[in-house]
């Protein structure tokens, strides 16, 4: 589809607790031209994630977005016209666009342009080869420093970079369980991104369910979530133990209160550690070649959960806290062109 004007989303309010949507207001305006070194580029598919609710509301590892500007958001997209020398029309790339069809960028903003290898589709350049890959690549190595024979948690484990971190976790030789919502998520963890088990946090008391499947403790847990499923984890810690902090989805608002069982960190002399997949620039490549190995193997799958149409943009992005997405959540915008 091709439209000729463009579409876009823009961040009218801050939010205030739960996300409701009302935060958005639709605009059009004219499709822009590209100037001397810049590239014109038709959006294809936006990534929705929970960092994207952090850079609407403060600044974090990225400044907030400002007010009455096009909402933020990673994208994969055509370029349709070029005045600079790296790029041509008709290359695939990846970058921080915006939930908008048309953009124009010099590769200078945050994280900047990348071309997407023509062996890689565009959603999956959001997801296993994008910012989720090289955060459940090196949260999981680098910062849990997960090995072979040891526990692992992972929350948000039916999520786009749990189910990642999880499946890496195994490759490493460990043992892993997840947390997910739902029986089917439950179901997919287990048989189809092989997890050892998981615990269903809507039916099940996870305190429990740790102490029945974690007998001897826990020593790495990449966290997704925060809330309840970490306060269980802390409680449960091995010596040394390692904790990635890499999401707090379940927190309503930036106000909610911590883990009582934070200080266990000191009897256990456990290390818990907050990262970004975004720190690691210069070994990307090493990320993604592993990851592509993995994939090719059939050792790393990945699971989509895709609305079609910008309209439906603010939508996905409130199914993350809701529990409604399914794997990595995607908008579908418009189709390349040969």
């Amino acid at each position: 589809m091709t439209v000729n004007r463009n579409r876009q989303w823009i961040l009218s309010i801050r939010p205030a607790g739960q996300l409701t949507g009302d935060e958005f207001s639709w605009n059009e305006a004219p499709i822009p031209e590209p100037a001397d070194g810049q590239v014109l580029i038709r959006i294809l598919w936006l990534s929705l994630d929970p960092a994207q609710r952090i850079w609407m509301s403060r600044d974090s590892y990225k400044p907030a977005i400002p007010l009455d500007t096009v909402m933020q958001s990673f994208a994969a997209g055509q370029v349709l016209e070029s005045r600079h020398l790296d790029f041509k029309a008709g290359d695939l790339v990846r970058g921080d666009f915006g939930w908008q069809d048309y953009v124009v960028a010099d590769g200078t903003t945050f994280g900047g342009i990348h071309k997407i290898l023509p062996s890689v589709s565009p959603n999956l350049a959001l997801s296993l080869f994008g910012v989720n890959g090289m955060t459940a690549y090196f949260g999981m190595k680098d910062v849990g420093q997960a090995k072979a024979g040891e526990t692992v948690v992972v929350s948000g484990a039916a999520g786009a970079t749990g189910s990642i971190a999880g499946q890496i976790a195994k490759i490493l030789g460990c043992r892993v369980i997840g947390t997910a919502g739902g029986k089917e998520k439950c179901d997919w963890v287990v048989k189809e991104a092989h997890f050892d088990a998981a615990i269903d946090y809507k039916s099940e008391d996870i305190g429990s369910r740790l102490s029945e499947l974690c007998p001897k403790g826990v020593d790495v847990f990449f966290d997704n979530t925060g809330g309840t499923v970490l306060n269980e984890v802390l409680a449960r810690i091995n010596l040394r133990a390692r904790i990635a902090l890499c999401g707090s989805i379940s927190k309503g608002s930036p106000t909610d209160p911590g883990p009582a069982n934070y200080s266990n960190l000191t009897a256990r002399r456990g290390r818990m550690e907050g990262f970004t997949g975004l720190d690691y620039p210069e070994r990307a490549p090493e990320a993604f070649e592993a990851l592509g190995r993995w994939h090719r193997e059939g050792k790393l799958v990945q699971k989509e959960d895709v609305l079609l149409g910008l309209e439906n943009a603010p939508r996905a992005l409130l199914r993350l806290f809701t529990g409604e997405n399914f794997g990595k959540q995607l908008v579908k915008v418009a189709d390349a062109t040969a």
